[in-house]
């Protein structure tokens, strides 16, 4: 069960002092999910406005936009209360995942510790109870702060030439420290899951993590217009036996958690904030288990508008825009049964994820054949729209 969300744990820490949008789900006579502006007046309903979130981020002034007058969905602490999975009474609004017809992308191995890791994954060939040794092998191998290191720069060549030489190339340094970053889809169009969701781990995995993320909302233009959190929830066996095993690794039914909101760059939040910002995580589990941990998006080895870059461009269009994951900066290696086998998540699991500037992203743990099927997809949203528009 998932603790009664607040207005307190889900808002930012100088609360509705920015420009805050989202999706949720109206309900009455034509009911469907609705673009949504968060104030302290209230929740509304910029339906009139931007049909779709991606109306709104793709405006040419999305916060001038996001100020438009709505529909008066409920205050903020009721629709909250009312998000939670096991609270949920879907005749009453309640909040979804603030994206839509965008795909969800992600960037993998942007910091020194997760590019370890992975490297680690693979050497482990998927097996936990390997990890610590070869943790400690890498290291002594590498011998030096990859953190230091500018991806793509001559530096990165040579130390790329010695690790050639010392049998300990991989193909996730390659990624972390070379020219290019990995890009990879996270999620389609409608499938990640809100704050107050239920999230997937696969039955037949027994190493799993959550990732925090900052995730950038960016426009069909490149252009980077707001932020907001993400998990991007990935089975480290299944992509530690296989680089070719990362579809079946991170895109899984409620496998991506987006939220709470998106803040809009305005005024007094901008990319500069995002760059600063410092993300927390806390697991709980039912079995007592506690896990905490904080990071900077200051150690990222490739700047947010480098990510983009690596994302969209000449070479690959995105005509609605997309939610970019930047990248996790942790990897749990806190042992949770047996010594040296690290930390994989269980059932009923609670995941916070958060930071000052974007508030809480909160979800619990389930099995993916579990959770709710993913349903409600670009077909029914359009129906739905066609359907409200009609009314």
């Amino acid at each position: 069960m998932i603790e009664a969300l607040s207005a307190g744990q889900t808002l930012p820490d100088d609360g509705f002092a920015g420009t805050l949008v989202g999706r949720a789900w109206r309900p009455g006579d034509h009911p469907g999910p609705c673009v949504v502006a968060v104030r302290e007046g209230g929740v509304f309903d910029l339906g009139e406005a931007a049909p779709t979130l991606t109306d709104l981020l793709n405006a040419d002034d999305p916060p001038s936009l996001a100020g438009a007058p709505g529909a008066r969905l409920g205050d903020l602490e009721t629709i909250l209360e009312n998000t939670a999975f096991d609270r949920r009474d879907p005749s009453r609004p309640y909040l979804l995942a603030p994206a839509d017809l965008q795909p969800v992308k992600a960037c993998g191995v942007t910091f020194a510790t997760s590019m370890l890791e992975r490297v680690i994954e693979e050497q482990a060939r998927g097996d936990a109870s390997k990890a610590a040794a070869i943790r400690r092998t890498i290291q002594d191998v590498i011998g030096t702060d990859l953190s230091k290191i500018e991806p793509g720069s001559a530096a990165a060549e040579r130390l790329k030439q010695h690790l050639i030489e010392q049998n300990a190339w991989s193909q996730y340094l390659e990624v972390g420290i070379g020219p290019y970053a990995e890009v990879f889809t996270k999620a389609p169009p409608m499938a990640a899951v809100g704050t107050g969701s239920q999230i997937g781990i696969h039955p037949e995995s027994s190493w799993n993590n959550p990732e925090p993320e900052i995730v950038l909302a960016v426009s069909a233009a490149g252009r980077i217009v707001g932020a907001t959190l993400g998990n991007d929830v990935n089975l480290r066996d299944f992509e530690g036996r296989s680089a070719l095993l990362l579809g079946k690794a991170k895109d899984n039914n409620a496998t991506c958690a987006l939220g709470p909101l998106i803040r809009l760059f305005d005024a007094g939040f901008g990319l500069d904030h995002v760059r600063r910002t410092t993300v927390r995580l806390e697991v709980r589990g039912d079995d007592g288990f506690v896990l905490e941990g904080s990071s900077s998006m200051s150690e990222i080895s490739r700047d947010p508008e480098e990510l983009v870059r690596h994302t969209m461009g000449p070479n690959h269009q995105y005509p609605d825009g997309v939610l970019l994951m930047c990248g996790t900066m942790f990897a749990p290696v806190k042992d949770r049964d047996q010594p040296g086998q690290g930390f994989t998540h269980k059932v009923g699991d609670r995941v916070t994820i958060a930071c000052p500037e974007l508030g809480a992203l909160v979800n619990q743990v389930e099995r993916t054949d579990r959770v709710p099927p993913w349903t409600y997809g670009v077909r029914a949203l359009i129906a739905s729209l066609i359907e409200r528009r009609g009314a």
